[in-house]
């Protein structure tokens, strides 16, 4: 497809050159664009569809090379990074050198944060918002027309999350202009949850696209610092009162609310930006929008079409590139058998119901698995209750959102003995979705807390038989992680899950060098000990990272066997750390003992082999670090004994 205008764009400033008739050809590019490079490469196709408009109105309207725009999770800027300088990038989406799926403020100044967390736009808007008035950049219509202005964009199921509620309610307290707009799809990931997902359905149903003829004047009265609005309103056109909605639930957060208007039509979008733009006090614009509008088959199934992989359309039909069965899959599988065999087990995943493979659980086990929406905090503490009850609960959660509710982790379930089971998907580098989403630091939270049990999943086998521990483990926490990849077929028997102890996958009968990889590093081990020397090497899959097998450590060291630990985490803190905290405890020499794990530093987007590589785990950098130390050890040795 020709691009008219879109390869016009250079920067917003080309955008404003367009005229507002014109700009709904150049959202048809746009979603042309986005679309044909996510069949490739694959991204996040729906959400971005959905707010092509809303982003087109926004750089039309706001200057954001002065203004601030502050994006909550961030996966659905894609049109916003096409509009500010990126299209050359576009060709390797999530690639090495290509564009970022999420913000990433090192491709750009028009990215402020690199995020990918939901509920944070609302708060790091406020702080912006305050900053710029103390330093006296911030929008005023009297004193400084040309200040910046502040807008956080934010999803109807993120506005929900407990940080955004936090921010809303410091975002009412704001004496200057800040506006929230809230993009309202009816979907986050799934189907989105709880009561204020059904205030919105109540609202779009009785109030969408209506004229809301309202007395704008008595709603300002009623509203916190009503008396200044009402100062004000003389400056506000009949268009902006009449969208006022009286009774919104944000007004209880001291926000103006205005809508809801229709989020695919331009040139009103554009009138109401204009108006909404020159109001000096917070205010919340509502806006309705399709999620992946535009590609049929996102606008029928948004979920599946949310992230999907590479794909490509086929006589009216969608194939998926394969890629073999994964982790999740198995995870799923495994949950679904252990909730027929023991109706104790209770599970739960925080709006992630695909993602993490819940959705089987949730369609089959409705009285006893839930997707609570995004709320990672309120999903610990309540599979903590289910546990003081007696029930056996699991949380599906990806790694990089296990954090949010660390806190809960410590005071409702660790301290009080809890047997919460956490199940980590995305564990270790993620792939595409880069430095956002890599879960490098689970193991380093966990290992704090008293009586934790930490294991780590190399197959299908050994995850089903870490699950079958987890759900016999009383004594407190315990957690598997897995990472966002496939399972290796495998011939091997898997034996049961004893506590704290090592499975041998190699042995050889005079090994020169032990490799204790943690994880699905362990196959890459295997892999690095062929290439090395076969018959010097050992690899054990380690399995716990908490307790560590201390009996293995201390056979291998006291017989001067040099050790490798392995891990797809950060190599601060984790398994390795782990492992020579355990041989310093029992007095041996660690400087046997050689850590490799993730690098202190962040690791950008690209594939997950070339993340793995980068850091020296993959079975190249493991059989380098092998060659050496086998090499170094032979000298030192014979020196020793003739000492």
């Amino acid at each position: 497809m020709q691009t008219e205008f879109l390869s016009t764009i250079e920067s917003p400033a080309d955008l404003k050159k367009i005229s507002i008739a014109d700009l709904p050809k150049l959202a048809i590019e746009i979603r042309h664009a986005i679309c044909e490079q996510v069949k490739k490469s694959g991204g996040h196709l729906a959400p971005n569809l959905g707010v092509v408009e809303l982003m087109i109105a926004l750089h039309y309207v706001f200057d954001f090379s002065n203004d601030r725009l502050l994006f909550d999770v961030g996966h659905q800027c894609y049109t916003h990074k096409l509009l500010t300088g990126r299209q050359h990038l576009l060709g390797k989406l999530r690639q090495r050198g290509g564009m970022s799926g999420f913000p990433a403020p090192d491709e750009s100044p028009f990215d402020l944060f690199a995020v990918g967390h939901a509920g944070t736009a609302i708060s790091t808007a406020v702080g912006m918002a305050r900053g710029d008035k103390l330093s006296g950049e911030a929008y005023d219509p009297i004193v400084s027309n040309d200040g910046r202005r502040v807008v956080a964009f934010v999803g109807d199921a993120s506005i929900v999350n407990g940080v955004a509620m936090e921010g809303l309610n410091n975002a009412g307290t704001l004496k200057r202009q800040f506006l929230v707009v809230l993009n309202d799809n009816n979907m986050s990931i799934a189907n989105p949850q709880g009561a204020i997902a059904d205030y919105f359905d109540k609202l779009r149903v009785g109030s969408t696209y209506r004229s809301m003829k309202k007395a704008a004047k008595n709603v300002m009265g009623k509203l916190p610092g009503g008396s200044m609005l009402e100062d004000m309103s003389h400056r506000m056109t009949e268009m902006l009162k009449d969208a006022v909605f009286e009774d919104s639930w944000f007004e209880h957060f001291g926000l103006l609310s205005v809508g809801p208007v229709d989020g695919h039509d331009l040139a009103s979008l554009i009138e109401m930006l204009i108006e909404v733009r020159e109001v000096d006090r917070p205010l919340l614009l509502h806006a309705h929008t399709i999620k992946g509008k535009g590609f049929e088959f996102a606008e029928k199934n948004a979920t599946t079409f949310h992230s999907p992989k590479p794909f490509a359309v086929k006589n009216t039909c969608v194939e998926m590139q394969p890629s073999g069965r994964s982790f999740t899959a198995a995870f799923s599988d495994a949950l679904c058998d252990l909730m027929e065999k023991d109706d104790k087990v209770v599970a739960a995943t925080a709006a992630m119901p695909d993602g993490t493979g819940t959705t089987a659980a949730i369609e089959k086990f409705s009285n006893r698995a839930w997707d609570t929406g995004i709320c990672e905090s309120h999903t610990m503490d309540m599979l903590a209750g289910l546990a003081k009850t007696g029930y056996k609960p699991f949380f599906a959660v990806y790694s990089t959102f296990l954090q949010r509710a660390f806190d809960q982790l410590f005071q409702e379930v660790t301290l009080q003995g809890l047997p919460v089971r956490l199940c980590l998907d995305r564990a270790g580098v993620v792939g595409g979705d880069g430095a956002v989403h890599h879960g490098f630091c689970d193991i380093s939270m966990l290992r704090v807390l008293p009586n934790t049990v930490i294991m780590a999943a190399i197959d299908e086998d050994s995850l089903r038989e870490a699950m079958a521990f987890m759900a016999h483990y009383d004594d407190g926490l315990s957690a598997v992680r897995y990472p966002r990849d496939a399972v290796q077929e495998t011939t091997r028997t898997c034996p049961a899950f004893k506590l704290g102890k090592a499975n041998p996958l190699r042995k050889t009968s005079a090994p020169k060098l032990a490799i204790l990889g943690y994880g699905t590093t362990a196959l890459d081990a295997l892999l690095a000990a062929e290439r090395v020397d076969a018959d010097a090497i050992d690899v054990y899959d380690a399995r716990f990272a908490k307790p560590v097998d201390g009996e293995l450590i201390e056979h291998l060291l006291r017989n001067e066997i040099p050790i490798i630990t392995l891990e797809d985490h950060s190599a601060i803190g984790g398994f390795g750390s782990a492992v020579l905290e355990e041989a310093a405890k029992r007095k041996l020499d660690t400087t046997l003992i050689t850590i490799l794990g993730l690098p202190d530093r962040w690791i950008g987007h690209g594939s997950r082999r070339e993340q793995l590589q980068e850091a020296g785990i993959d079975s190249a950098g493991i059989a380098a670090v092998a060659s050496r130390i086998l090499s170094t050890h032979e000298i030192e040795i014979p020196l020793a004994t003739t000492e």
